[in-house]
């Protein structure tokens, strides 16, 4: 049984803290049910990402915008 989630059928955004002048480039998608992978699209578009619970995703969005991380 594999634990890797299918990302065929990502629908990659990049995030808006990513900016057009090479900065950091974070890219999520939020288009899969249950799951937010999270991937470098500067260093590796292509390559690996990480797989979030949405469970767990929301949490870390609030602390992040709230400033507590």
């Amino acid at each position: 049984m594999s634990t890797r989630p299918d990302l065929i059928s990502a629908a990659w955004r990049k995030s808006s803290y990513s900016n057009g002048d090479g900065g950091s480039c974070v890219e999520i998608a939020d288009n899969l049910p249950g799951i937010v992978p999270v991937r470098d699209s500067k260093a590796a578009p292509e390559g690996p990402a990480l797989a979030f619970s949405a469970a767990r995703w929301a949490p870390f969005v609030a602390a992040v915008r709230d400033g507590s991380l």
